[in-house]
């Protein structure tokens, strides 16, 4: 049974993950590639050997973005959002697991491909190759040379067979009376059985699975994301146009629109959709709150600044901005919290972390909106998240800044009008427009950090939604549907160079300034 294509989730793609760290696509992503590895090998590592191909992304990020951060984490067990990932160099150390990191061309056809050789105090020796998707969602691609299509959000059982069973006649015998969501034999390498679940299989199966012997190891992986999947799932749309036939004859508000998409996604109560909602707003708003009492934290190139804002502006030196400077005040803030290791909530990912939250609740502090309104705003930004997830992407590896701050604009037009009691067709039309604005963006990281421009360019995003908003409430004509507008942006993604999604080989990135920073922050490096 091969996989089907996957499903974006409102609490997976795209409103997490919490985390800590610079990048959801190297510092969460990795985390989660780690965790599975742990599973891997049933326990702690011994040993990891970590190969990047020097044509993608990760020769650049590892260190400067969290990767090593996240991976290691990962290893010793520990969640994206950990307070000790900061310290994980010396943890590491501690645990006395050994870490080699090689830079190789293998021909690595995704710019966040790991390829992991891994070996178990237990002894186990394995080995695992995943690429980051973007916005801290992964896909695990191969297991001891076996190919898979793994995200992470199942019960995984792989059952590796010994050599000479015949690996179609063994899925029938050994796991063809599992209550399963989907099972599979998996030919390479090493033949496998996979069997994914909802639940974690009974400790008795497992133990039948190893005294076979027929079966060489047993693995279960555990799930590494909050949504969990399950056979068949079924979604009452993907797509605006299928949302809006969707909604004929029942008139449903986007956000209402949202909780029913989830729902159906997660196999959960509109109730329950809800009170995630809330849980997510909550990590949102504490991050404004804790940025605009000011941070610091010795490894980052740019200081607090939306104090200075706010100061500035009750002393009256600002140009008038109302909505807007509170905008900026709050995007900063969220940004200073995630490069100050704080908790951050990755919407749709951490380098664009503070342009919906902070915009969106800019925005609805500005007209007092309540918890209820603000959650259903959120819901509005995450399903118009869903629909450029599964369309297009929020990888900025993929699609440079556009993929991420263009996203989060998109997003939070859509929910700035929904809180100003827009209607649904207003709501879709600030979507386009702020998505149209974004186009070609690139990601070209200062120093290879993810601090400067994307502070500018979460600010130009807050800022895009803001004039978007108010443009589809006085019905200014967005003229291209978003569909539309959502497959223009996944080709134009195709399009930007290499060089210029977030590989630190252009734009910003290489100019003398830049790498006068790289250079002191390498020198500072314990």
């Amino acid at each position: 049974m091969s996989d089907p294509e996957p499903i974006p989730s409102i609490f997976n793609d795209v409103l997490g993950p919490v985390m800590r760290g610079p990048s959801s696509s190297h510092s969460a992503a990795a985390n989660r590639i780690g965790r599975l590895c742990r599973d891997l090998v049933e326990g702690d590592l011994r040993r990891a050997q970590i190969d990047y191909d020097p044509n993608g992304s990760l020769v650049t990020t590892h260190k400067s973005q969290g990767t090593d951060m996240g991976l290691y984490g990962g290893f010793l067990g520990w969640e994206p959002d950990d307070p000790r990932l900061p310290e994980h160099a010396s943890h590491t150390a501690a645990a006395g697991l050994e870490i080699e990191v090689r830079y190789e061309s293998y021909g690595a056809t995704h710019p966040n491909n790991y390829k992991l050789t891994l070996e178990g105090v237990n002894g186990s020796r394995h080995s695992l190759q995943a690429i980051s998707t973007g916005g801290g969602m992964i896909e695990v691609t191969e297991v001891d040379g076996t190919a898979v299509r793994m995200g992470g959000d199942f019960f995984e059982t792989l059952v590796a067979l010994k050599d000479g069973v015949d690996a179609g006649a063994a899925l029938e015998e050994l796991v063809g009376d599992w209550d399963c969501e989907r099972r599979q034999a998996c030919l390479g390498d090493r033949d496998l059985l996979r069997v994914s679940l909802v639940e974690e299989p009974a400790p008795e199966s497992v133990a039948a699975l190893r005294d076979s012997p027929k079966v060489e190891y047993v693995r279960v992986l555990r799930p590494v994301l909050p949504v969990l999947s399950r056979a068949d799932v079924a979604v009452p749309f993907l797509t605006v146009d299928a949302m809006q036939a969707f909604n004929e004859g029942k008139d449903l508000s986007l956000w209402e629109l949202a909780v029913a998409y989830e729902s159906a996604r997660g196999g959960i109560s509109g109730d329950e959709v809800i009170e995630k909602g809330k849980t997510i707003l909550a990590l949102m708003e504490d991050a404004v709150r804790t940025g605009l009492a000011g941070t610091a934290y010795a490894d980052r190139i740019l200081p607090c600044q939306s104090v200075t804002l706010l100061e500035r502006e009750a002393e009256g030196r600002l140009i008038p901005g109302d909505v807007t400077n509170r905008i900026i005040a709050y995007i900063s803030a969220i940004l200073e919290v995630k490069s100050s290791m704080g908790v951050i909530v990755a919407a749709p990912t951490a380098g664009s972390c503070g342009a919906m939250p902070g915009s969106m609740l800019a925005v609805a502090d500005s007209l007092g909106a309540d918890e209820e309104a603000k959650v259903r705003a959120l819901l509005v930004a995450g399903l118009i998240g869903v629909f450029i997830s599964k369309h297009a992407t929020f990888a900025a590896e993929v699609g440079g800044c556009m993929a991420e701050c263009g996203s989060g604009a998109g997003m939070s037009a859509a929910a700035m009008v929904g809180l100003a009691g827009g209607s649904l067709d207003q709501q879709l039309s600030a979507a386009s427009v702020a998505l149209q604005n974004s186009f070609g963006m690139t990601c070209d990281p200062v120093a290879n950090r993810v601090e400067a421009p994307c502070l500018g360019k979460n600010v130009l995003a807050g800022s895009n939604a803001l004039s978007c908003a108010n443009m589809a409430l006085a019905d200014y004509q967005h003229l291209i549907p978003l569909d539309e507008v959502i497959q223009a942006m996944n080709q134009v993604a195709g399009a930007i160079p290499h060089e210029l999604c977030c590989t630190a080989k252009g734009g910003l990135s290489v100019t003398p300034t830049s790498k006068a920073i790289e250079k002191r922050l390498a020198e500072n490096e314990p």
